[in-house]
């Protein structure tokens, strides 16, 4: 038996690496001696006057040039309503489909590039739309639209950061964000003041923000387990985990460990595995991701299981985990980027 612990600040996977080997017979177990693995737990935010001394004229006001100056350029033109119509939909048609994409499922991976382009989308909007002179009748809520739409591309601008800090980690949960600010309304509202026109950008459901969570270790994911093997896993942190369990590169079990929750896997057949886990907040299903708080983390050790028949005798493997400081622990676990996380 052998213990094993990761220290929580710096995802250090620190599992109790107990394994147990039983043998039976009629009544009879065998349970080969190891000595405890110990080991150090590391812990792991932009006129003139005339006249006078130097003045050409002498101070003779009849002398002075005109005040006019050149003549001052025409104000443009205000567009029609059918040309500023097309304006908007030219404008509007961009950010819309980039809206679409970022609230697609998924969780980190390509989400900062789906997030920047949306904000590419909003800015060209906003230096399309900017430059206009509307119908007379709608300058004032032409000004409030645009105004609104620079926020906007600001808001999904700046949530970036929070992308990259993995603050966030889905389309979903950065629509969120942006109307809890308020972002996403504020859209809409100053949209309904260009009623009759295509300036409804904001082309998604935003679902409020969630707090999912699964049932201490539902199984998610599973091949057919007909193993005598068993993973017991312990994850005494402070956020509940998504575990998940591949061989040969393919992944073949995941589940969901609750924060202080402990749960066992039997059934698992012979082979090594790889072991990795997700921590953070609120369980998204069809992403398949935590929507908040995310983090990604490799076991540092693979993780064997054999049945051996011997003289009458079974042996098998039986595993423990911690996803939390153990002492005494010496497995190291590895940070894993959102992109190579096993899905």
């Amino acid at each position: 038996m052998g213990q094993m612990s990761i220290p929580p600040a710096a995802r250090r996977l620190l599992p109790c690496a107990v394994v147990t080997v039983f043998a039976l017979t009629a009544c009879s177990s065998f349970v080969p001696e190891r000595e405890p693995v110990r080991g150090q737990a590391t812990a792991g935010g932009v006129v003139g006057s005339f006249g006078g001394a130097g003045d050409a004229s002498g101070g003779d006001p009849s002398a002075a040039p005109s005040t006019a100056g050149p003549s001052a350029a025409p104000s443009p033109s205000a567009l029609t309503a059918e040309a500023y119509r097309a304006e908007l939909e030219k404008a509007g048609k961009p950010v819309k489909e980039a809206l679409r994409k970022l609230a697609g499922t998924g969780g980190l991976k390509s989400l900062d590039r789906r997030v920047e382009s949306t904000a590419s989308a909003a800015d060209d909007a906003v230096a399309r739309l900017s430059g206009l002179t509307p119908p007379p009748e709608l300058a004032a809520q032409h000004g409030t639209y645009v105004g609104a739409l620079r926020e906007f591309a600001d808001a999904v601008g700046a949530a970036r950061w929070d992308v990259e800090s993995q603050k966030v980690c889905t389309g979903s949960s950065v629509l969120a964000e942006l109307e809890k600010l308020g972002r996403l309304s504020q859209m809409k509202t100053a949209a309904k003041g260009l009623e009759g026109y295509p300036a409804d950008v904001i082309s998604v459901k935003v679902a409020e923000r969630k707090n999912r969570r699964l049932s201490n270790g539902k199984i998610i994911k599973s091949e057919s387990r007909t193993g005598r093997g068993s993973m017991k896993v312990h994850n005494g942190g402070k956020q509940d985990a998504v575990v998940v369990v591949t061989r040969g590169g393919k992944r073949v079990l995941s589940f969901y460990v609750r924060k202080k929750g402990r749960t066992t896997i039997s059934g698992m057949r012979d082979g090594t595995y790889r072991v990795f886990y997700t921590t953070g907040a609120d369980w998204d299903g069809k992403a398949r991701a935590f929507t908040r708080s995310c983090d990604f983390t490799e076991f540092g050790k693979k993780v064997p299981f054999k049945t051996t028949y011997s003289g009458g005798y079974v042996r098998w493997n039986n595993w423990t985990l911690t996803l939390h400081a153990v002492k005494g622990g010496t497995v190291q676990s590895k940070p894993v980027k959102p992109d190579a996380f096993p899905k």
